[in-house]
C-alpha cells in the first residue's frame, strides 16, 4: 500500500472516530461512571439487590463502551505513528493495523443503530421447517447448525430449550437461547422465511430441490418486566423428552408444554434436567411472548418485532441460499450477496446481519 493511501485511510478513521465519539457521547458517559460508582458507594446501595444489580450492570456496559472506543483509538494512534514514520518497511504494518481497525470500526458503528428498546436482550430463536417435507426438515437442521455456529463464532452463549426431532431426517422445530449484550438486536433482522435450493441428497435421481424454513425471533425479557398471567388461562402437559440428553432427561416425563388459552400460544421445553426447570424456562418463553403482543397492541410495534411471518413457501422468502447450479447467498432486503455459502452455512453471518441493520435504520427514517 502507498503513502498516499495510507494517508487516506487516516483522514477516514480519523472522520469515523470523530463521528463514533459523538454518537456514543463518551464524555458524559464518562461523567455518568463517576456518578453512578458514587452511588455505588452508599451505605444504603445493597437495601434494594435489584436496583443495585441493574445499577451494577449499566455501569459495566458503560465502562465496556468507553474501553472498546479507547482501543480503538489506540490502533488509529499507531496507525498514525507509522505514517509520520514515513518507513516502508513499515507499510505493510500499517495495512495490518488498516484491515483490524476498519473492521472494528464497522462493528462499533452497528452497535450504535442498536437503540431500540429490545435491542439489548438476549434472543429467542425458532426454526420451523415449510414446504418441502424431509428437504426442509433437513433445511431447517442446517439453519440450527448455521446460528448455534454463528453464536460461537461471535462470543454468544448459546442454550437449547426445545428440540423436536424429525422421524426421517432433520428436525420438526427447535427452539433456542442466543445470550449475550445486544443478541436481539443484532439478530432481529433474521426473522423470516429462509430458502434454498441445492441437489437433493434424499433424491436417488440428484434432482433440484427447494426448500423453506421459517425462523421467528423474540426478545427475552428480564426479570424487570413483569408480566401476570392467570392460573385459569394456561394450559400444562408434560410428556417424556425426545431431544439428545442424558437418561434422566430421556426417560421421565420432565417436558413440558404450556398453552395459553386467550391468544393460543404454545410454548415448549425439554431440555433441562427436571420438569420443575423446564416448567420454569417455559414461563419465561411464554411471558416473553406475550409481553411482545402487548407491545405490539399498545405501542404499534408491528413493523419492528411483530411482524408476522409470511407464508413458508414460494415468494415468501428474505434470504435465499443457492447451491445449484451456482453458488450464492442473497439477501432479498438489501441485496447483499455472499459468493461462498459454505462460510455462510458455518455462521458467517455478520455481513448480512450489519447489512441489515443499516437497511432497517434506513428504512425507519423514510
Amino acid at each position: 500500500m502507498e503513502k498516499y493511501e495510507l494517508i487516506k485511510c487516516q483522514e477516514n478513521f480519523s472522520r469515523r472516530l470523530k463521528d463514533l465519539k459523538e454518537v456514543l457521547q463518551i464524555d458524559k458517559r464518562q461523567k455518568e461512571i463517576i456518578a453512578l460508582e458514587n452511588k455505588m458507594l452508599e451505605d444504603t446501595f445493597w437495601q434494594n439487590p435489584k436496583l443495585a444489580s441493574s445499577i451494577t450492570q449499566k455501569t459495566n456496559d458503560l465502562k465496556e463502551t468507553i474501553k472498546e472506543f479507547n482501543n480503538l483509538t489506540k490502533e488509529y494512534e499507531e496507525l498514525a505513528v507509522i505514517i509520520e514514520l514515513n518507513d516502508e518497511s513499515l507499510f505493510d504494518e500499517a495495512e495490518k493495523i488498516i484491515n483490524k481497525l476498519d473492521k472494528a470500526l464497522e462493528e462499533a458503528e452497528i452497535k450504535t443503530l442498536l437503540d431500540e428498546k429490545y435491542d439489548a436482550m438476549n434472543a429467542i430463536m425458532e426454526l420451523h421447517p415449510g414446504a418441502g417435507g424431509t428437504e426442509s426438515q433437513d433445511w431447517a437442521l442446517m439453519l440450527y447448525r448455521m446460528y448455534k455456529r454463528y453464536a460461537e463464532r461471535n462470543n454468544f452463549a448459546f442454550e437449547l430449550i426445545d428440540y423436536l426431532e424429525a422421524n426421517d431426517a432433520g428436525i420438526k422445530s427447535v427452539t433456542f437461547l442466543i445470550k449475550g449484550k445486544n443478541a436481539y438486536g443484532i439478530l432481529k433482522g433474521e426473522k423470516g422465511v429462509h430458502r434454498l435450493v441445492r441437489i437433493s441428497p434424499f433424491d436417488a435421481n440428484a434432482r433440484r430441490h427447494t426448500s423453506f424454513a421459517a425462523c421467528n425471533v423474540t426478545p427475552e425479557i428480564d426479570d424487570n418486566i413483569e408480566v401476570k398471567i392467570n392460573p385459569e388461562d394456561i394450559k400444562i402437559d408434560t410428556y417424556r423428552s425426545s431431544g439428545a440428553g442424558g437418561q434422566h432427561v430421556n426417560t421421565t416425563d420432565s417436558a413440558v408444554r404450556i398453552t395459553h388459552l386467550p391468544t393460543g400460544i404454545v410454548v415448549c421445553c425439554q431440555n433441562e434436567r427436571s420438569q420443575i426447570q423446564n416448567r420454569e424456562k417455559a414461563m419465561q418463553i411464554l411471558k416473553s411472548k406475550l409481553y411482545q403482543k402487548m407491545q405490539e397492541a399498545q405501542d404499534n410495534l408491528k413493523k419492528n418485532i411483530g411482524t408476522p411471518l409470511t407464508d413458508n413457501a414460494f415468494g415468501s422468502q428474505i434470504r435465499s441460499y443457492i447451491l445449484h447450479p451456482y453458488a450464492m447467498v442473497k439477501d432479498h432486503r438489501t441485496n447483499v450477496e455472499n459468493a461462498n455459502p459454505n462460510n455462510v452455512l458455518d455462521g458467517d453471518l455478520n455481513e448480512f446481519l450489519y447489512s441489515y441493520l443499516k437497511w432497517y435504520k434506513n428504512k425507519k427514517g423514510e
